[in-house]
């Protein structure tokens, strides 16, 4: 279990189970945990039974067995909606999922990935009915980052005024990007980047080969690593490397899908850092099999990469974008 690894954030985030505030935002760096954190957060809050068998310092736990925690593992509980984008929520089931009806009968129109206006509505509506249990009604919000402008006004009305037994639980990544109205009216909880060593026993209990190596290249963090080296992404980040440390940079551009477009921008901006980090230290942080370069220059190339991959999914011609990449790369 992943939150197994966070056992110090859990046991600080436990101690307030009894002295809530009315919001979380609990932010750090993607794939270290933070959604699990907070889903077995919400369900200890749901649980009728909490802390059952649990040891002197260790912090509370959800039972696991009353009707409570059965409903919650269900992905059924009516005291709980998870307000996350459409192109998440697809996998979630679909009764813990905030939609609006105009979402559900437009069933041919691309997964939105941001969180639309009408999810935080629909939200509303439901913190303001009465429990099913008696008590709590909890929202996780997840990515909080993907709400627009709009989106995040709908909220903060809910966050200003919140209605009795309602919390919410603000997951995101990226904190900066969120209003400072909403991060001002929520008690924030960073989450760390686990201990390397327990991170990789865990990613070999999952079965990932070079886990040391996978690791490094997500940044430390285990969720990130695993789906790197189990995935459809890891498989096109060695294609990446491959290109790269043979020079053979002509088979990068030929991408044809605007999904791998992200995945080569990142790949080519980690192993800029680690040209200029190798050049300024002699050592690298994302273990890319690189020789030192021009510091200056790979730094350079490194931040427009950075801005390419905020571009990547937008309605661009796949080929042209990877050349222009490409033909950008340092020299030496």
């Amino acid at each position: 279990m992943i939150t197994n690894l966070q056992k110090e954030f859990w046991t600080q985030l436990t101690r307030m189970h009894d002295r809530l505030p009315h919001a979380m935002l609990i932010h750090g760096a993607a794939g270290v945990g933070k959604l699990a954190l907070a889903e077995r957060f919400a369900q200890l809050l749901l649980c009728e039974h909490p802390g059952q068998g649990a040891k002197p310092g260790q912090g509370a736990n959800p039972c696991g067995g009353c009707e409570g925690c059965r409903w919650f593992l269900a992905g059924n509980h009516p005291d709980v909606r998870i307000v996350e984008p459409e192109a998440l929520a697809l996998v979630r089931p679909a009764a813990v999922v905030e939609e609006s009806k105009e979402e559900q009968a437009k069933e041919k129109k691309k997964p939105s990935l941001q969180i639309k206006i009408e999810q935080t509505r629909g939200l509303a509506d439901f913190l303001n009915l009465a429990s099913h249990r008696g008590g709590r009604r909890v929202a996780i919000i997840h990515p909080a980052e993907d709400m627009n402008t709009a989106t995040a006004n709908a909220l903060l009305k809910s966050l200003e005024e919140p209605p009795l037994g309602a919390f919410f639980l603000l997951v995101s990544h990226h904190p900066a990007r969120l209003l400072p109205t909403i991060r001002s009216r929520c008690i924030s909880l960073p989450v760390p980047l686990p201990d390397p060593g327990a991170s990789v026993a865990w990613l070999t209990e999952q079965g990932v080969r070079s886990p040391q190596r996978w690791l490094a290249f997500a940044g430390g963090s285990p969720l990130r690593a695993l789906d790197y080296a189990t995935g459809e992404r890891g498989e096109a980040i060695e294609r990446v490397l491959r290109g790269i440390a043979s020079g053979n940079h002509a088979t990068l551009g030929e991408i044809k899908d605007r999904d791998q477009l992200e995945p080569l921008a990142e790949v080519l901006q980690k192993a800029a850092l680690d040209r200029a980090f190798a050049a300024l230290s002699g050592r690298t942080k994302y273990g890319a099999a690189v020789v030192p370069g021009d510091a200056h220059a790979w730094l350079s190339y490194a931040r427009t990469m950075g801005r390419h991959r905020a571009l990547t999914h937008h309605p661009l011609s796949p080929k042209l974008f990877a050349a222009e990449m490409l033909a950008g790369m340092p020299k030496n």
